[in-house]
């Protein structure tokens, strides 16, 4: 950064390179709206006030905002390339973003980390990064790496990674397991994600005394409210899966704000196309009562501050000049969109196109020991069985025990009562560990639906009706090196390749879309199929969040942390 020049425009000595006038600033420091012009050297704003410029853009009287921070996500779920990702996000207004790469460390550990981190770099957004601190996140199944405490050390070193990522082992924080212990310790002095959820009481401020600053994970107004008085950082999470926006928004005052801010979590990029990014989030708070300075606050100097991102989060002297352009702040439709002081984005379209590396390494990373159908069988024991119920708009599940269909001594899918078989097979090591369970809420009532991404080991998961369409689709997966697969009546209907680790599309945003377009609305046509399928059913393997799941290992009771059976 030329620091000479860049006082000297502030000084008013030197025209700026860009001039934007007229502006109604938004200040996220006072909460006030200043009318004014910003001059803009280089990469950062000299200064706020009456300037020259070489360049000047007229905003007549348009609101001007920090570029958006989204405080926590993984762009993996996004099933786009970053490159893909960027292309989304960026005309939405995200500038910055927190990202917790522990869905590609499970699957390829910190060589397939410093891959995305690399393609990373080339983008005209900044990402920073979290040290995924629970790979595998549990001992209750089986990933394709590890990230030992040794690796999290080095990793801290890296370029962009800020802290220790969402610590989902609670019950080894709590109960103060040596390796947990160890990793916590390395990262001391470091900012530290959270992930508790319903800890609460004793075990809370125990989770809190190990130096876990943040949590997404509250989906009652009663346990937020007990980690906000305990210190903990609020991220108010509204993603594809879980929305907590509208319970958690109460929260919200003038006193408790500053411990809040807005975080994605996971999208699906046909929600980033039609719906948006942090922006949607915004104008969802806005809508339900937030004040628009405040929704605006939550999404950047709010995670701003907390984070240490020194030069973003606002319009002052000396910040980075990533800044939005909105006519309205109610409606908060994002316009133009400058990244470093370089106009990228307008009227929702990037204003150059973006490179997508590739790497042939992470194409090849399904590997599924043979097996056949039979092997999909699951033998009664009674007539009843422990079923993982899916909880609407959330990722957590309800553990319950249900009478159950017994065909020839085996359970099988009852369509009648909605109990619908649930698989999940090991395709990192090819050891032939699958787990098989039931499953209440999807719906189906023919066919199957089967997906490389089951958070956060990502081995195949599938649900069906029936046991030869959850094998096709099972083989499909397979066949395709990772994506979403849906089968009905002995044939694939519908399919999203993702042979990027199993994670990710190596095609352009608007193949993805169409494509995951069509494999939800062809699971829609098997019978009455929530919203978002493949999300929900992502979710459904992940041993962290209670109640019940299911892994390649069998059925995890969450509340106990070990196999149910």
């Amino acid at each position: 950064m030329a620091l000479k020049e860049l006082i000297s425009v502030a000084r008013g000595d030197t025209p700026a390179d860009l001039l934007l006038k007229n502006a109604r600033i938004v200040n996220t420091f006072t909460g006030e709206v200043e009318e004014g012009d910003v001059a803009i050297y280089q990469e950062r704003i000299a200064g706020i006030g009456d300037y020259q410029g070489s360049q000047v853009t007229d905003l007549k009287g348009s609101y001007l905002a920090p570029g958006l921070i989204d405080g926590h996500t993984h762009i993996e779920s996004s099933m786009l390339h970053p490159a893909e990702y960027a292309r989304a996000v960026v005309p939405r207004g995200t500038l910055a973003l927190v990202t917790d790469l522990h869905e590609i460390a499970n699957v390829a550990g910190l060589k397939g980390m410093r891959q995305i981190m690399a393609w990373a770099r080339r983008l005209p957004l900044d990402i920073f990064f979290m040290m995924p601190s629970c790979v595998p996140a549990t001992h209750l199944e089986t990933s394709g790496a590890s990230i030992e405490a040794e690796d999290i050390l080095k990793g801290l070193s890296w370029e962009d990674v800020l802290g220790l990522g969402e610590m989902m082992n609670f019950p080894g924080v709590i109960g103060g397991e040596g390796k947990v212990l160890t990793k916590l310790l390395f990262s001391w002095g470091r900012v530290k994600d959270g992930h508790a959820p319903g800890v609460k009481d004793k075990q809370l401020n125990a989770y809190i005394a190990a130096g876990i600053f943040s949590d997404h994970e509250s989906t009652t107004l009663e346990e937020a409210e007990e980690k906000l008085k305990r210190g903990m950082y609020i991220m108010i999470r509204e993603g594809s899966s879980a929305k907590n926006l509208e319970t958690l928004l109460p929260l919200v005052t003038d006193q408790t704000y500053k411990r809040c801010f807005f975080a994605v979590d996971d999208r699906s990029p046909t929600d980033l196309v039609h719906e948006g990014d942090m922006d949607d989030i915004v104008r969802k708070a806005i809508k339900k009562g937030l004040a628009p300075i405040r929704a605006i606050q939550l999404a950047t100097i709010n995670p701003a501050e907390y984070f240490g991102l020194a030069g973003l989060g606002a319009i002052a002297p000396g910040y980075f000049a990533n800044l939005i352009v909105v006519d309205n702040l109610s409606s908060f439709r994002v316009g133009m969109v400058f990244y470093q002081g370089e106009m990228i984005a307008k009227d929702g379209k990037l204003l150059y196109s973006i490179s997508r590396p590739r790497s042939s390494w992470l194409s090849h990373t399904v590997k599924v020991k043979p097996f056949t159908a039979e092997a999909l069988k699951l033998p009664a024991k009674g007539d009843t069985y422990p079923v993982i119920e899916v909880t609407p708009g959330q990722i957590v599940t309800r553990k319950k025990v249900e009478k159950v269909k017994i065909e020839a001594g085996t359970i099988v899918s009852d369509i009648d009562s909605d109990i619908l078989k649930l698989v999940v097979v090991e395709r990192h090591r090819a050891t032939g560990n699958m787990g098989i369970g039931l499953v209440k809420g999807f719906g189906l009532k023919k066919g199957a639906l089967a997906s490389s991404v089951a958070h956060d080991s990502h081995n195949i998961v599938v649900v069906g009706a029936n046991d030869t369409d959850i094998f096709m689709a099972i083989k499909e997966v397979e066949r395709l090196q990772g994506g979403l697969v849906v089968c009905a009546d002995g044939s694939v209907v519908a399919a999203l390749p993702l042979p990027i680790a199993g994670l990710l599309s190596d095609k352009p945003l608007e193949t993805v879309v169409d494509k995951s377009r069509k494999v939800e609305e062809a699971a829609a046509s098997l019978g009455n199929v929530p919203p978002s399928p493949f999300a929900i059913l992502s979710f459904l393997a992940l041993p962290v969040i209670p109640e019940l799941k299911l892994t390649d290992l069998g059925l995890v009771d969450v509340l106990e942390f070990r196999i149910a059976g």
